[in-house]
């Protein structure tokens, strides 16, 4: 953050001092977890359901706050006194950006692949200069403001994601950091239990390109209808992505290799460029043609722009992360969190991990065998059932080998395999966690490929650390590593 007094900081989030010298500078970090408070910063007291902040205001002191941002007194410890704390970090990272004109913000938000595009976006606009962008994904409320007071007089571009639980969400998020560049991925079934509907979804995804102005840049997903019409629904010009003829940035000759990653032609008026990319899944496509059209807009060139989406790597944790065990077992992580369409796209990159390439000097090796450990995908209100259902005729659709669906809740995925085909043991439905891993540990074999996925709530995070934790006897001539 930029350097600011105290008084600075209360004017800003109209506080009230107390047990301190309004001239005291705030020299480090804004942190509201204590643990990760740095000498010179301020520390922000939230009270939560099983933790309240404020019963941490002393001990961040004595870490090396100069103050502590809260909501009620809190001893003698030197404290700007508000009235809501999570409102007034906002209203301090709006006096940041106000501060620093020459920040370029870009904003990216849609029902999914908003973080691995985040990571994208930096990657790119990071060539052009200083950049701050979120880990992992700090996109609501809390995490907005944080990530944009890292942003200090050095910085140049700072990429935020942008979440919404309803409408007025990201309204609010963009009056904190009002966007040069806002970027609609897609809208889908993701959270529709908590907006409603898809059309509810929509419009609040639509707010991030209302907040445009007429110097803005709209760059929407020409194949998702509902992005598209978000055109008529801001002042800003607007760029169109994706496969469509008429996209400005388009993809052409789209295919996957033997670890999914997607091979693709970026297309930007006469110009194009060739990309091979290092991340894992179809999907990835178009998010890095949204990545490519803000690069391009801020003055990169089309080989440049290629040239950093294909050295791109994975950047946030949990998101189609690929390892391969001694055993020369493949794990695939994606358990960070699921909805219909990322579910979809992940199971079409397992899919095609099922023929691997040969390596230089090799034969070609025969097709391995492809396991979906799968759970429940959250929110999806009355739609769930069904959705769950297709996730599992997709899976013998794609002739996914074997299929372990992990809870009760997540049931319809094996209900929706066995009618669509499966039989045997080809789907399992196991209770939890433990017998998932017990499965798995039992019956996996070298050059398997394993998926694991679910929305976060499910924790199948677990069966992908035991499965990695596991020891294993090397299979001859298997490596290890990253993939």
């Amino acid at each position: 953050m930029i350097p600011l007094t105290l008084a600075e900081v209360a004017a800003a989030t109209g506080g009230d001092l107390r047990n301190c010298d309004p001239a005291t500078v705030v020299t480090g970090t804004v942190e509201y977890d204590s643990r990760s408070v740095t000498r010179g910063g301020l520390f922000v007291a939230l009270a939560g359901e099983r933790v309240d902040g404020h019963d941490f205001a002393a001990g961040a002191v004595e870490a090396g706050a100069v103050a502590v941002l809260a909501t009620r007194p809190v001893g003698d410890v030197p404290t700007v006194l508000v009235d809501d704390a999570l409102v007034a970090l906002g209203k301090l990272a709006r006096a940041v950006v106000d501060r620093l004109p020459e920040l370029t913000i870009v904003g990216v938000t849609g029902s999914s692949g908003k973080t691995s595009t985040k990571d994208l976006l930096a990657a790119v606009v990071s060539r052009l200069g200083p950049t701050v962008a979120p880990p992992g994904s700090f996109n609501n409320e809390l995490g907005h403001p944080w990530t944009v007071l890292r942003a200090d007089e050095h910085t140049r571009y700072l990429v935020l994601e942008k979440s919404a639980r309803g409408v007025g969400h990201i309204h609010w998020l963009t009056e904190i950091a009002p966007p040069r560049i806002g970027v609609v991925l897609n809208v889908g079934a993701a959270h529709v239990g908590e907006f409603g509907s898809v059309e509810v979804t929509a419009q609040a995804k639509g707010e991030l390109v209302e907040a445009l102005s007429t110097e803005g840049v709209a760059v929407l997903n020409a194949d998702d209808p509902r992005v598209r019409a978000m055109a008529s629904r801001t002042k800003a010009r607007v760029v169109l992505v994706g496969l469509a003829p008429d996209a400005g940035v388009r993809a052409t000759d789209v295919t996957l290799d033997a670890l999914g990653r997607p091979g693709f032609t970026i297309r930007a008026g006469e110009d194009s460029a060739h990309v091979q990319m290092l991340l894992h899944g179809e999907h990835h496509v178009g998010n890095a043609l949204a990545a490519a059209a803000v690069g391009l807009e801020l003055g990169l060139s089309l080989d440049d722009v290629a040239a950093e989406l294909a050295a791109a790597v994975p950047v946030s944790r949990r998101r189609m992360e690929v390892t391969e065990r001694a055993d020369g077992v493949t794990i695939v992580d994606d358990s960070y969190n699921a909805n219909p369409d990322s579910v979809r796209a992940a199971l079409k990159a397992l899919r095609a991990m099922a023929t691997p390439a040969p390596n230089v000097g090799e034969e070609p090796r025969g097709r391995r065998r492809v396991w979906a450990v799968l759970g429940v995908m959250a929110e999806l209100g009355e739609s769930s059932r069904e959705q769950h259902d297709a996730i599992g005729r997709l899976a013998v659709r794609l002739d996914i080998d074997r299929l372990v669906v992990v809870g009760t809740e997540a049931g319809a995925i094996h209900a929706g395999a066995v009618l669509e085909g499966s039989w045997g043991e080809e789907s399992v439905h196991v209770p939890d966690v433990d017998a998932a891993v017990r499965l798995l540990t039992e019956q996996l074999a070298p050059g398997d490929v394993v998926l694991v996925k679910a929305s976060r709530s499910a924790r199948l995070d677990r069966v992908v650390d035991a499965l990695l934790a596991a020891p294993v006897a090397a299979a001859p001539g298997a490596g290890g590593g990253h993939a």
